[in-house]
Parts: structure tokens; C-alpha cells; sequence
């Protein structure tokens, strides 16, 4: 683990592979373990340097006021291709997953000379809120479920990983995963306040953040290589959100799991892995 500064901000950040080898940097969603250890040990074995990090106000990054952030989603997109920009090695392969995929999205779109490929998993092309009209929207009774469970005790390690494995179980992940990784992440989290936790184990600060203006429209503009990871039963992003943005970026790939929800489960890390080492 590294604290790397940028624009007046700390970064949390982790390396995997040899510092001279292309860069593959990881936006989290909104932390770094939103991507698998086994995905980014496989993309350093296959002869990438592979960075994964914390956005603003999660993990070992900066944390202000997550329910009031003060930066854009621009702002975090600028983070991405500064922080390429100081890793070095030239133009990065970006990746972005759920709410880091909207960063990746916007960072491609004002920095292209700042990356050479682009990967989105799980995410859509607009920001949170109601979608565009051709776009599905967030499962509904999956999102009852999901919300109409008390908070847990934040101060208390074992209430939160217990509440995300529940929460992953709603949205057909993985329990048991995502109970090693909440832990992972409170251990991680700077404080045990509820808005610092939230922001960490929910990503709620990304609903406040001043997300205009809008992307979608800049989508063909888009001169890199594209991946588009999706699963199946993403209940939280349906799949034809991924279908959309691999229309809409000129050359998209786009790759269906058909076993997988939001998370990458462990049984597509070797088809995910070598489909992003096909891009670039």
C-alpha cells in the first residue's frame, strides 16, 4: 500500500507486477477491493503493472465531508489521469468498476492523451438518479429488499460484514466474499462514524456529487480501446446498461457474464483477466 499525492489530495493505492511493465490502473468503486486480489495478481502475472485505488473519502484516499463533498465528478475523473500521469510508463490502461466505471467514462472523455485502453464493469452511462428513458432502472423489488434493512452498528466489524454479506445475498453476490472484503474495508476505513463507514461500505457519497454535465452524449467520441464488462444478473445496473455503452463506444467489446451480478465472482477472473490483457 502506497499514499500517492495528486492535485492537492492523497490517494490510496496498491501495486501488483514490475514497475517497468504497462500500467493498468484500477478505479475503484469506491475503494480499491471492489477489484479481486486473483484479478489483479493474474493481470500483473500476464506482464501488466497493475495499480488499484481508493476514489476520495474511502479506504487510505483523502476523506473530507462525504455528506458534503466539495470535488465534482470531474474532479475525480482529473484525479485518475493525474494519478496515471504520476505512476508514469505512458498512456494507462483505465478500468473502472460500478461508480468508478462512471469516473473511467469522463476521465477517457476529458483526458484521452492520459490512457490507451478503457475497461468498464458493471457500470452505466449517465449518473445516479433517475436514468435515461431506454435505459433499465435499478431492480425495484431488489431495491426494497435492499434498503429496508436497518443500518448496522458501525462501530461494531463483525454487524457490518454480516450486513454486506446480507446485502450481496439481495443482489445475488456472493455472501461469503463480500463479507471478507467489508471487513477488509473497515479495517481500512478512517473512523467509524456513520458517513465516513456509508461511504466506504455503500458508496453513498457518490449520490451527492455534482455529476453535470452529462457523458453520454460524448460516448462515440471515445478513440481507445474498449471492454465492456456486464453480468447477467446485475440487478442494481441491468445488463442493458452494459449492452448500451457497448453500442455507444465505437469498437466496444462487450463481455456477458452470465453467472455474475455486480461483483466479479471468482469463476470469471481468468475470462475477465485475459479479455482486458487482449485491450491493451
Amino acid at each position: 500500500m502506497t499514499t500517492v499525492h495528486v492535485r492537492g489530495i492523497a490517494l490510496g493505492t496498491e501495486s501488483f507486477g514490475d514497475d517497468d511493465a504497462p500500467l493498468v490502473l484500477l478505479a475503484g468503486g469506491t475503494t480499491m477491493l471492489s477489484w479481486p486480489d486473483a484479478l489483479c495478481e493474474r493481470l500483473a502475472a500476464g506482464g501488466r503493472r497493475v495499480v488499484r485505488y481508493d476514489l476520495r473519502d474511502s479506504g487510505e484516499s483523502t476523506t473530507a465531508d462525504p455528506e458534503a463533498p466539495a470535488y465534482t465528478l470531474r474532479d475525480l475523473a482529473a484525479d485518475a489521469a493525474a494519478l496515471a500521469d504520476t505512476l508514469g510508463g505512458g498512456p494507462a490502461h483505465l478500468a473502472g468498476i460500478g461508480v468508478g466505471g462512471m469516473v473511467a467514462q469522463v476521465a477517457v472523455l476529458d483526458h484521452p492523451d492520459a490512457f490507451s485502453a478503457l475497461t468498464l464493469v458493471g457500470t452505466r452511462p449517465v449518473a445516479p438518479g433517475p436514468p435515461d428513458d431506454d435505459l433499465p432502472d435499478h431492480d425495484r423489488a431488489t431495491m426494497s429488499r435492499l434498503f429496508a434493512r436497518p443500518m448496522p452498528d458501525w462501530t461494531d466489524r463483525e454487524a457490518v460484514a454480516e450486513f454486506a454479506a446480507a446485502g450481496a445475498a439481495v443482489l445475488g453476490d456472493d455472501p461469503v466474499a463480500a463479507r471478507a472484503t467489508a471487513a477488509r474495508v473497515w479495517d481500512r476505513t478512517p473512523g467509524t462514524a456513520p458517513p465516513v463507514q456509508t461511504a466506504n461500505q455503500l458508496g453513498t457519497v457518490f449520490s451527492r456529487l455534482d455529476c453535470a454535465p452529462r457523458w453520454r452524449e460524448r460516448l462515440p467520441g471515445i478513440g481507445v480501446p474498449a471492454l465492456v464488462v456486464h453480468g447477467r444478473r446485475n440487478r442494481f445496473f441491468p445488463v442493458g446498461n452494459g449492452e448500451a455503452l457497448a453500442r455507444e463506444i465505437p469498437g466496444a467489446r462487450l463481455l456477458v457474464l452470465e453467472e455474475a451480478a455486480t461483483a466479479i465472482p471468482d469463476a470469471a477472473v481468468g475470462e475477465v483477466t485475459e479479455a482486458m490483457l487482449t485491450l491493451g
